[in-house]
């Protein structure tokens, strides 16, 4: 049986409150992953350990190009670590609008409730 065309735009809207009320339930029931750069994460710091492994390896038989190597490996997985753990900073809840005020004007207002509202 074909849904109308009020059905589907009810639907839709409530598959948009769910993702965004629960998007952990919704990665759950979809099968899609919540942090999808886990993984490379974790390869990045697998490419560290690696060349850290590579770097010892190349100071132990005292061949320079080796240790460098080793070095570049890590550096390599440092940035590809990083690099995917930015795209993972878009997923935590958002704050809210508050409008940020300046250090200095939050430090008037508590000298202010200090020593003028007794």
């Amino acid at each position: 049986m074909a849904l109308s065309e009020h059905e589907r735009q009810m639907l839709a809207q409530m598959e948009e409150a769910l993702s965004a009320d629960d998007p952990h339930l919704l990665s759950t029931l979809t099968g899609t992953r919540l942090y999808p750069g886990r993984s490379r994460i974790i390869a990045g710091i697998s490419l560290v350990f690696l060349g850290i492994a590579i770097l010892f390896a190349g100071l132990i038989a005292k061949a320079i190009p080796v240790g460098i190597g080793g070095f570049l490996i890590s550096l390599a997985g440092v940035t590809f670590a990083l690099s995917s753990a930015s795209g993972l900073r878009g997923l935590k809840a958002p704050r809210s609008k508050k409008q940020r005020r300046s250090l200095g004007s939050r430090m008037e207002e508590r000298w202010d409730k200090r020593n003028f509202e007794r």
